[in-house]
């Protein structure tokens, strides 16, 4: 037998399948043939019945898939469940904890080995052989199943997430089908399910020539204009529903559909002799795929953005049209994605929420929902449309779940939830245009991230004191080549202008390592630590300093700009940044501008930049500790490998410690400290943060209103007395625990859900 051999060619067909229940009877077959035994079978975890269940077999009787169940520590499977062992023996029905199903058809097997599926220290599952005869299986035989089982963990927890047990094991289509998904908008909602039919996916046009270059394009700038009158006509539906801010993304959609790469890109294609459809494919794919591999979470969500121009795009080149029928009560729309012109297209009196298959938290989708105050839960994963259309579900979008064919019961409870959650959110837009400050009167500025250029004021409507962290890399991001100095200057001075006199802290150009540009390719075996933010933009003077004249020249009358360097871990690079600083003023003086040099300060990331903040003081004017990248790199975990994503948490004791030591030391050397990412946004760290005293949080614009309130209920006092608790806890959990239990004492109870 060969492990790597079975395993390469059960992988190489799970790709063309497009189902878990063809996966799963996909697996019991080829480890069948490979281990030439009579029986395979799986075996996986039920958590809401808290038992295993039969979902796949080649060998036992079909019928027997759904009904066979069994606890842990009961019956072969449960035994090995609870002992986390493998299970070999001669003859299985002589083991004390047999257990006869007379559905499997079992009895006519002896021989059995069964091995547990280990994902991320839990079982999840017990891959199963069982032959005719009476014997032990062969120690390489128990490694063989061992190899298999290990490495379909993975796969398998796929499916548990993306399908769930009642569809795998055809389980009646009336019971309830909970499943987890990434938090898109908060809040608690019930509803029918309108299933809104996908476009056809562009990534499936197969490359073919065409006969009519002249056609072809005129095919596609027909669509394109149709789909820009499409997104305009979804604006102006919503422009009296939403915030100006949101109702920027409208313009957002715009502006891909206008980008002349995009445009001359797909035409230059379509010349070279290739269908209207599969020059944008081409074209959508490779700039989805930029973002994609970007680190910045907002950027990678753009790419969502981007596919769903493409597929709006090519959806009007084939005349496809999703008629909507308008619903007299409210529904909650589930899609594999949906754009904001799709969800423009409803009232939103009949829109409860949304349940996209697909997308993530910072997906225009989700921005649009928590405008719309709409509860909405991304990326639940795959799910037969016959098992929940029209049917009753409810979305608990705090915890990021949907509950679909919702018991009376669970409905009844959940409008209780429903009357709880109207009194929890009243008065928060009152909020507006108070300050950040605790009940003993110390101040915290709440200062809004902000991106692309469409979206520059986000969080002006929501009480935004300034921004705390402009990505000024975007522009180059959506350039065939370095953008001129003009070019950046224009749009870094709208950014400016729209929030003046207010501050705007710009972060300097954060390409190289995981965000390359299309016009400047490499690559590199470890992108995290290699040529990233400061380090390439030093590397390259050059472009530096045409992006510093660009910022300085945009700053000119306004002086609102700080400067912020990203990734620094050594003194020599501000002082670097410095010199080129000084050479870009005295360039633009000569010239003729008035421009006031800016405060500069540097972004703590880095573990060594956290260690010589005594050193940096003397160079700069203020620092901002991105939390995000600081956790990351403090407990060496990648938050985007779902391998170890589990390890990534902000509120491990040597994080809180770190930062900590971050405010305090800076304090000592009289310089301001901000703090951006998710951390700023979670209610219960904020208790924590502002007992060590931060100055400023930067975050979403929709989280604003929520971390006011936070701040606005508690003294400093008291959330002093919870640092020095806090700090002498030794786990995540107890740490959690302790600031939960502050928050329902604070009557914010209904914030732990949104900080979970």
């Amino acid at each position: 037998m060969e492990p790597l051999q079975a395993l390469r060619k059960i992988f190489q067909e799970a790709g063309e399948l497009s189902s878990a229940d063809e996966l799963l009877h996909l697996i019991v077959t080829r480890v069948k043939e490979a281990t030439r035994s009579n029986v395979c079978s799986i075996y996986l975890a039920d958590e809401e019945r808290d038992d295993w269940v039969l979902v796949a077999t080649e060998g036992l009787s079909s019928d027997a898939i759904g009904k066979v169940r069994m606890r842990t520590g009961e019956g072969l499977v449960g035994n090995i469940c609870k002992s986390q062992s493998l299970l070999n023996l001669n003859d299985g029905s002589t083991h004390p904890n047999y257990r006869y199903f007379p559905e499997t058809g079992e009895e006519h097997f002896a021989g059995f080995l069964g091995v547990p599926v280990i994902s991320f220290r839990r079982v999840i599952g017990v891959l199963v052989i069982q032959s005719l005869e009476t014997r032990c299986f062969s120690s390489e035989e128990e490694a063989f199943l061992i190899t298999i089982a290990a490495q379909l963990a993975g796969p398998l927890k796929t499916v548990l997430s993306q399908e769930k047990l009642a569809a795998l094991t055809n389980e009646d289509s009336n019971d309830q089908i909970k499943v987890q998904g990434i938090k898109g908008s908060a809040g608690i909602s019930i509803g029918k399910v309108h299933f809104l039919a996908p476009y056809k996916d562009l990534a499936t046009v197969k490359d073919t020539l065409c006969e009519n270059v002249d056609v072809e394009i005129d095919r596609f700038r027909d669509a394109l204009e149709e789909v820009k009158l499409e997104v305009q006509s979804g604006g102006d539906k919503l422009a009296s529903s939403v915030p100006q801010d949101v109702h920027a993304l409208f313009g957002v959609y715009l502006m891909m559909l206008d980008n002349d790469m995009i445009v001359k890109q797909t035409e230059e294609r379509i010349r070279e002799g290739f269908t209207a459809s599969s020059a944008l494919k081409h074209t959508i794919e490779r700039h989805a795929q930029e973002f994609e591999r970007m680190n910045d979470a907002y950027l990678r969500a753009r790419a969502e953005d981007i596919r769903h121009i493409g597929n709006r795009v090519y959806a009007r080149m084939n005349d496809q049209h999703n008629v909507v029928e308008l619903p007299e009560e409210p529904v909650i729309l589930v899609s594999k994605l949906l754009s904001i012109t799709e969800i423009a297209q409803f009232p939103a009196d009949k829109l409860a929420g949304i349940v996209c298959m697909e997308g993530s938290s910072l997906s225009h989708t989700a921005v649009l929902a928590n405008a719309l105050g709409v509860t909405a839960v991304m990326g639940i994963g795959d799910i037969p449309r016959h098992k929940i259309d029209q049917q009753l579900a409810v979305m608990d979008g705090y915890r990021a779940q949907v509950i679909f064919n919702a018991s009376e019961p669970l409905q009844l409870e959940y409008r209780r939830l429903i009357e709880q959650e109207k009194k929890l959110v009243r008065g928060l837009d009152k909020l507006k245009d108070l300050p950040a400050e605790t009940t003993d009167h110390h101040r915290i500025n709440l200062y809004a991230n902000t991106g692309l250029l469409a979206d520059i004021s986000p969080g002006l409507a929501r009480g935004a004191e300034g921004v705390g962290l402009y990505r000024s890399e975007i522009p180059f991001m959506l350039h065939e080549t370095f953008p001129t100095e003009d070019e950046q200057t224009q749009i870094y001075r709208e950014v400016l202008q729209a929030y003046a006199p207010r501050s705007v802290y710009m972060r300097t150009l954060d390409i190289g390592g995981d965000k390359p540009l299309p016009y400047f390719g490499y690559s590199e075996e470890n992108p995290y630590l290699g040529w990233r933010g400061i380090r390439f933009t030093l590397d390259n003077g050059s472009i530096f300093l045409t992006q510093i004249r660009a910022l300085l020249k945009a700053s000119a009358g306004l002086n609102n700009m700080k400067i912020m360097l990203p990734m620094v871990s050594r003194v020599e690079e501000v002082d670097a940044f410095r010199i080129l600083l000084d050479e870009a003023l005295v360039q633009l003086r000569e010239e003729g501008h008035e421009i006031k040099r800016p405060s500069i300060g540097v972004m703590i990331e880095v573990p060594s930049a956290m260690m010589i903040i005594g050193q940096l003081a003397k160079r700069i004017d203020f620092i901002s500790i991105g939390s995000n990248d600081l956790t990351q790199y403090l407990l060496a975990v990648d938050r985007n490998n779902p391998k170890v994503s589990s390890l990534y948490n902000f509120l491990n004791p040597a994080v809180i410690y770190s930062i900590y030591r971050i405010v305090r030391i800076a304090h000592q050397h009289r310089l301001k400290v901000s703090l951006c990412g998710e951390m700023a946004a979670d209610p219960a760290s904020v208790l924590l943060l502002i007992g060590m005293g931060i100055d400023t949080l930067s975050m979403s614009a929709f989280n604003l209103p929520k971390i006011k309130w936070v701040i606005r209920t508690i003294s400093r006092k008291r959330a002093e007395a919870l640092l020095i608790k806090v700090l002498a806890l030794e786990s995540e959990d107890s740490i959690r625990e302790i600031l939960e239990s502050e928050l329902i004492q604070a009557g914010l109870a209904g914030l732990i859900r949104a900080g979970n």
